[in-house]
């Protein structure tokens, strides 16, 4: 009997129907020569300290470094995953052969390694090794199964991460929990998460400690357009009055027009965290919840597997992609077919084939996220957003580079140069693809201002113009958003100062694609961060968190920068898996070691879930009482019309009550902070008097 093991009970109904192991029994599916059964994702885990000594159960600074001699895995203690582990042994130990069907992945291979590992398998295993879930796709794949030593590295890669994770993880957490903590919550301390924090942690720290500078900035209309002075910002007022004074009378004079013709290419294919980023910005979708949304997509189907760093094709997808095309053709929502109009110019010649779309070399396990032709039924709204985005980018794939003209125009008055620049679309190309969609290009003041169509100008012609002298100041970062902050994960090898560790970080990042949406929740659940809008703010707790932190390691993005590309190495048989868990023991004793070393008195003030739930019910009878309040002291609409709002001119002057630093003061609706530009969020609208 041949048995195939899939990570979740829907991949492993799937499977078995096209086996045809039609025959239903509790926990697997059997018929035609072949058993099914599945996971529910990991079935076994590391185990925890106490299962290799009872010194370690109680949380002890004098028990630090744990450091197991050797790891062991045990099941997850819950009902259900034993149950399944049960029926998974018994079909185990009756295989003649056992196929992996797991998640084509580091994660996938480690979660069926351990299973297979639990259970004592000794007969052959083979794998199962697809990027899509359609019937054809498993179908081909059943055709080419892999020998299971093939994997052998991507599982060790897998083991490397666990592990480390649990050594760094376990260590400490326990190490600033009770140096530091105040016996309320477990203080986390996560290779990944604890450098996002710092990221925010950071541009907080940017933002409030930020300090305005005045610049002018000289311009002048001329025939409807603005032309900006060469010159750039005046730092000193004196200065830019001078300037402006020395325009008086002058005519403005066009020195120089020059057009270049150039050519923008379509938008590349969506890896998943393009996709969280765009589902951010455009829907305001969670990491966690686009990701929830891809996989669901991906298990009904229609789009390839959603766990991908590349935004590639390999060349041989090239050949599926008219039959993949058509069947998007065929999509209807509303009754409507959202995409037939623009799919149809592509039937008319032979396809597109452009290296920024099919490069089997930047390929490695998975493709980019494409649609698979299938076409979707029922989809939530939400779904049909996402399905949405990575249908365009697949149709926008095969369209021309959009031509367009950028036009130059200088001019001059007196002895001081301007510039203006336009940019006219010659021809839309791949664009029309995205005809309603604003955000087409990155930043739409960008857009409003490259794609200003300039008028018809004549080197040497003169007229008439108004100059404007204007005071600007500078502006603080922007807090991250999840869109931000997933880019910064991204391309966190911009904060390395190694520059070899940091050509190495361009490839990987801090975290994996899979995993940074989960970080991004952790960090929540911890209340080290908190949402404002979309904005990402540090709490007190997080912030103290990451100050407290003297080992910069943790801190930093070099510590998971450099275990990202070891691992990466490991699983393409560049490093040795037991060197790696080595180096990081030694690492870890010497974190330990200068933490216990530290003599101050630092505390951190932690937030806990009670603490919130505490904050939340306050709000929550301040704002009943204050309703009630409100609804009783309900002047007549007579009254009401009669008054005006002037509010309480007591406050103005007094220290701001959120900042401490600045005075209140009165603006036309409500009073506010004088360091209102640094930042200071304080705001008291006008009460009826």
């Amino acid at each position: 009997m041949i048995v195939c093991i899939a990570e979740k009970p829907s991949v492993g109904r799937d499977i078995a129907r096209i086996l045809g192991a039609t025959h239903s029994h509790q926990g697997y599916m059997e018929g035609n020569g072949y058993q099914v059964t599945w996971t529910f994702g990991h079935l076994c885990e590391l185990k925890e300290p106490d299962d290799y000594s009872p010194m370690w159960k109680r949380w002890s600074l004098a028990a630090l470094p744990m450091v197991p001699q050797r790891f062991g895995i045990k099941l997850i203690d819950d009902e259900r995953t034993k149950q399944q582990f049960t029926i998974i042994e018994k079909l185990y130990a009756q295989a003649d052969e056992i196929i992996n069907c797991g998640d084509a992945g580091q994660e996938g291979e480690l979660i069926q390694r351990w299973v297979m590992q639990k259970a004592g398998v000794h007969c052959p295993v083979k794998r199962l090794w697809i990027s899509s879930m359609t019937d054809e796709a498993i179908r081909e794949g059943f055709q080419n199964l892999k020998e299971q030593q093939q994997y052998e590295t991507l599982y060790l890669a897998g083991l490397s991460r666990a592990i480390g994770d649990w050594l760094l993880g376990m260590n400490a957490t326990r190490l600033y929990t009770l140096k530091y903590g105040q016996n309320r919550q477990v203080l986390s301390i996560g290779r990944v998460q604890t450098p996002t924090l710092a990221l925010i942690v950071r541009r907080q720290k940017e933002i409030d400690e930020f300090v305005p500078v005045p610049y002018w900035v000289l311009s002048t209309r001329y025939r409807d357009t603005l032309f900006l002075a060469t010159k750039g910002k005046f730092m000193n007022k004196e200065e830019g009055e001078s300037a402006f004074a020395s325009l008086a009378g002058l005519p403005f004079e066009i020195t120089s027009v020059q057009k270049k013709k150039g050519t923008e290419s379509p938008r590349q294919l969506y890896d998943l965290t393009s996709l969280q980023v765009d589902c951010n910005k455009k829907f305001g979708f969670s990491a966690e919840m686009t990701l929830n949304l891809i996989q669901s997509l991906y298990e009904h189907k229609l789009t390839t597997y959603p766990r991908v760093d590349t935004q590639y094709l390999s060349d041989d997808i090239y050949a599926q992609c008219p039959q993949i095309l058509n069947g998007v053709f065929q999509v209807k929502v509303a009754g409507n077919a959202p995409y037939a109009e623009l799919i149809k110019p592509l039937g008319q010649a032979k396809l597109r084939k452009s290296k920024r779309v099919f490069d089997s070399s930047k390929v490695t396990d998975h493709h980019a996220i494409i649609p698979t032709g299938v076409i979707p039924q029922g989809l939530s709204d939400n779904e049909r957003h996402v399905y949405d985005l990575i249908a365009r980018r697949f149709i926008n794939a095969f369209y021309p580079d959009c031509q367009f003209a950028a036009t130059t125009v200088m001019g001059k008055v007196g002895k001081v140069e301007f510039k203006a620049t336009g940019k006219e679309i010659i021809n839309p190309g791949w664009r029309v693809v995205y005809a309603l969609d604003n955000d087409v290009e990155e930043g739409k003041e960008k857009k409003e201002n490259e794609e200003k169509v300039l008028p018809t100008f004549v080197k040497g012609e003169t007229g008439p113009h108004e100059p404007t002298l204007t005071e600007k100041q500078t502006t603080p970062p922007k807090f991250y958003t999840e869109a931000t902050l997933l880019r910064a994960m991204e391309t966190a090898g911009k904060f390395v100062d190694d520059e070899e560790l940091r050509a190495a970080m361009k490839e990987n990042g801090i975290g994996r694609p899979s995993s940074r949406a989960g970080i991004i929740e952790t960090l929540f659940k911890r209340h080290y961060i908190r949402r404002q809008r979309k904005n990402l703010m540090a709490t007190p707790t997080g912030i103290q968190l990451i100050e407290t932190i003297h080992e910069k390691l943790l801190t930093s993005c070099e510590l998971t920068g450099i275990w990202e590309k070891k691992l990466r190495d490991i699983e393409r048989k560049k490093y040795d898996a037991g060197q790696f868990i080595n180096e990081l023991k030694q690492q870890v004793g010497q974190i330990v070691h200068d933490v216990l070393a530290d003599n101050s008195n630092r505390h951190i003030a932690v937030t806990t879930d009670e603490d919130v739930k505490k904050t939340t019910r306050k709000k929550a009878s301040a704002k009943g009482k204050a309703a009630e309040k409100k609804n009783k002291e309900r002047p007549s609409s007579k009254e009401s019309s009669a008054k005006t709002n002037q509010g309480d001119a007591s406050l103005v002057g007094q220290p701001c009550p959120l900042c401490g630093k600045g005075t209140i003061i009165k603006g036309k609706t409500a009073y506010g902070c004088s360091r209102w530009r640094e930042g200071c969020r304080f705001r008291r609208p006008f009460t009826q008097e």
